[in-house]
């Protein structure tokens, strides 16, 4: 039966991604230099990041103009204290930062930015074959005076960073069937506050 083989698959995928979550924690990791960033306030580098903690999360988005990286922004935002637990955590892009932060308080994003602007950074720690912005995330370790690149990993339609993917499939509307928008408010046929000024 369809259900049986349903069951089988979950448990194949939990064991498998307990599997993926020990090779990740036992990976050495690879030196990277101190990279330059923007913010808001003042100029900060990959180690300012860290915020004095050893470990850093750092989101690789795309920027306020991509609606898939809007919606991975969305959904880690709840977590942000959580994983703050344990971790450092920012976002990056290559947006300036006045159109991060303008972004980020549209969508109540609590995570902290900075603009790698396209640059050095975006070029060699970012890029994936064929994209030179790829969207994703990378733990940093500071170990020994150096910041070690740890773990990475990449964000797309069906990853499993984004529950959205999950609770579709689960519903049977597959990949292709559904984007994600900025917004969903829809225009009613008629406005009982007059309906001026609406929006396109």
């Amino acid at each position: 039966m369809a259900t049986d083989e349903i069951a089988q698959l979950q448990q194949q995928i939990m064991e498998k991604t307990a599997r993926l979550r020990e090779l990740q924690a036992g990976l050495a990791g690879i030196e990277v230099r101190n990279y330059a960033f923007e913010t808001l306030s003042s100029p900060v580098t990959l180690r300012d990041l860290f915020a004095g903690k050893d470990k850093l999360l750092l989101i690789h988005n795309m920027g306020q103009a991509c609606r898939y990286c809007t919606l991975w922004g969305d959904g880690l935002n709840p977590f942000i204290s959580h994983l703050e637990s344990v971790m450092a955590v920012a976002m990056v892009s290559k947006d300036s930062p006045d159109t991060q932060r303008r972004f980020a308080n549209s969508r109540g994003w609590r995570i902290r930015m900075a603009s790698h602007r396209g640059g050095e950074y975006m070029a060699e720690q970012v890029a994936a074959e064929g994209m030179g912005n790829m969207p994703g995330a990378v733990v940093y370790e500071l170990a020994g005076g150096k910041i070690l690149r740890k773990a990475s990993t990449w964000f797309g339609p069906g990853d499993l960073y984004c529950s959205q993917w999950h609770f579709l499939g689960l519903a049977g509307i597959g990949l292709d069937e559904w984007t994600p928008q900025y917004g969903y408010w829809q225009r009613p046929e008629s406005m009982e506050d007059g309906g001026e000024n609406l929006p396109d």
